[in-house]
């Protein structure tokens, strides 16, 4: 079972661009060795339950630019993958811990590899958890085609459209057909999402980060140079879905083989996410693998 870890101290930082929040929670007894919990779009919220399972380390966790507490400071249409593995690495600085683990999910698992390829120095072990690289897949310039059509419909018609596409395209199982971004739209009212558009174009997934996330190729010659440990994570019943194939093309770039995590995509969630996993579970093959020489 969980333990409820020590009260979180939240600290913000000036970075070029932005104002980013970060939250430090101490280990018990203090000094414990620091573990990054990285998410992109999500935030340091969705990871209150894997945390927990980790009361013996000092927990990091942050909202990436753009996201929930940390605001951009400048307008931007596009945010970077290198200005959120910078950002990354100022916290561990600013921490003055030394080299840490990042276990990173999703776009989190994109930007720490980046992090490793620019500062492999910072970072002893990275758990990259289905970074839903395309580059890496055969049907690349489908899920390219559809990464465009997720951006195009949410700046023409806002939010709901967008991530009515959005949750359509997340449940394909497999290569995407060439025509998929061309098809018809799903209605957002069948997600529950609203039917109505209401004028903002500042969502961190579908207006700030749908290109550069998932268009990101990782550098795969500084990854394999790097001392750091990397490790890929897949889910075990997302298998088929883009970002697990994306862990698994991003393995196999680097001569390894994925490991297999409990649950899906977000098998670290709980309950109250409303998307629950299996986070003790997936808290216990993560442990297993930070503590595997």
């Amino acid at each position: 079972m969980g333990r409820v870890m020590t009260e979180a101290k939240s600290y913000t930082l000036d970075v070029p661009g932005a104002v980013v929040t970060y939250d430090v929670r101490e280990s018990e007894p203090p000094g414990g060795p620091v573990l990054m919990l990285v998410g992109q779009p999500m935030g340091a919220s969705g990871f209150q339950a894997l945390g927990a399972y980790f009361p013996d380390r000092t927990v990091v966790t942050y909202d990436p630019r753009g996201t929930s507490r940390s605001r951009l400071t400048e307008p931007v249409s596009q945010i970077e993958v290198r200005q959120h593995a910078d950002d990354l690495y100022r916290i561990i600085t600013e921490l003055g811990r030394g080299a840490v683990d990042i276990f990173g999910s999703s776009g989190g698992a994109v930007t720490s590899l980046e992090l490793v390829a620019r500062h492999p120095e910072a970072v002893r072990t990275l758990v990259a958890h289905e970074p839903p690289s395309i580059k890496v897949l055969p049907d690349a310039e489908a899920l390219a085609a559809v990464m465009a059509d997720l951006r195009d419909t949410y700046q023409r018609d806002g939010f709901g459209a967008g991530m009515a596409k959005f949750i359509a395209f997340t449940s394909v199982k497999g290569e995407v057909p060439a025509d998929f971004a061309s098809r018809p739209a799903p209605d957002p009212a069948m997600f529950g999402l609203p039917t109505e558009d209401d004028g903002t174009r500042d969502d961190s997934l579908l207006g700030l980060n749908i290109i550069s996330i998932p268009g990101h190729e990782p550098d795969f010659e500084a990854l394999r140079a790097a001392p750091t440990r990397i490790v890929i994570g897949a889910g075990r019943e997302s298998e088929g879905e883009m970002a697990h194939r994306g862990g698994l093309g991003v393995a196999a770039r680097l001569g390894q083989e994925a490991v297999i995590f409990p649950s899906h995509h977000g098998g670290f969630l709980d309950e109250s996410s409303g998307y629950a996993g299996e986070p003790e579970a997936f808290a216990a093959t993560l442990r297993q693998v930070l503590e595997t020489p």
